[in-house]
């Protein structure tokens, strides 16, 4: 678990950092510029994000939400999801389980 506490760049205007992985859980921090994207992807692991500050737009199987700042989400595992910021220096805090340790090996 060497990514733990590193900012590392995710795609064009969003940058992530790993604040805490133990047991099965995982926490982790993700800042937006404004319009910038989380593709859409899917894994195995269950995952809510909480927004800290800003909006998004969340877009799962096909369903779009509006998340600003106090709100959370929860994305089901296997579902399509992708996110897309609707302010400048807008961020979530997002919790994995179980752990994604495909983020943590990169």
């Amino acid at each position: 678990m060497g990514k733990l506490g590193v900012w590392e760049a995710a795609e064009p205007g969003v940058k992530r950092c790993i604040l805490n992985a133990a047991g099965s859980l995982m926490m982790m921090e993700v800042h937006f510029e404004e319009g910038a994207e989380g593709y859409e992807h899917s894994h195995p692991h269950e995952q809510m994000s909480y927004c800290l500050r800003g909006s998004f737009e969340f877009r799962i199987d096909g369903k779009k939400h509006k998340v600003s700042a106090g709100q959370s989400i929860a994305i089901p595992p296997n579902a399509k999801h992708g996110v897309t910021a609707l302010e400048a220096d807008s961020a979530l805090l997002d919790a994995f389980t179980p752990i994604r340790e495909d983020l943590l090996e990169r």
